[in-house]
């Protein structure tokens, strides 16, 4: 019995160290492990994208789960061309999308959060005291609403660029459009969102944006 769990551990521990392209060729392959450890390493980030996009935890939980129902059947279907993780961020802004239009409601696009809020006001570093508390829930919920008024592809694009730190480029091949339509979205939402934040009076967090 000893040597077996010693083995188990031993494969885990291999395909803890393979990149996505070799988990999803063990996958293809019939080894479900393999799949079910490109859930543990992405359930995170896709549950951040969902949540982050429409704003409501239950319904986010939801896509995660209807993502990787359709990767795992897709599968065959994945080339390699782009990676792994922006063919799953694809999947999951498509159920997002579907979502919004079925629901018919306005996502709720969270502001960053922890240190990035305190970067987002200026805040410096140390003890936060509890007027900085207040500060700051006062402007995630002002970054929140703001966000809200953008167009949905500004709106993935900063949620792609400012929340999950892709590349221009990695956008661009994610929302299948030109690298310069991406500066262009991205700027434009940065823009409404500033002035947005200045016309509520957040200076600070404005001149971050």
């Amino acid at each position: 019995m000893c040597g077996v769990g010693e083995d188990v551990l031993q494969d885990l521990a291999l395909l803890v160290g393979l990149t996505d392209e070799e988990l999803v060729s063990r996958s293809l392959g019939g080894d479900t492990e393999s799949f079910n450890q490109l859930i543990k390493r992405w359930e995170k980030p896709i549950y951040a994208l969902a949540y982050r996009t429409i704003g409501r935890e239950d319904d986010a939980r939801d896509v995660v789960q209807e993502t990787f129902l359709r990767a795992f059947r897709g599968l065959g279907g994945f080339r390699g061309q782009a990676k792994f993780s922006s063919w799953l961020y694809r999947i999951t802004l498509n159920l997002c999308r579907d979502w919004i239009r079925r629901q018919r409601r306005t996502p709720v696009v969270l502001a960053p959060d922890g240190v990035d809020l305190v970067e987002l006001a200026g805040e410096g570093e140390g003890v936060e005291s509890l007027d900085d508390k207040v500060a700051r829930k006062d402007l995630s919920e002002a970054v929140a609403r703001a966000m809200k008024l953008l167009p949905e592809e500004q709106r993935a694009a900063i949620v792609l660029k400012e929340y999950h730190g892709l590349t221009f480029q990695e956008i661009a091949e994610l929302l299948g459009c030109p690298l310069s339509t991406v500066k262009t979205r991205l700027y434009q939402g940065l823009t409404v969102l500033r002035k947005e934040l200045e016309r509520n009076g957040i200076q600070s967090a404005a001149r971050m944006v």
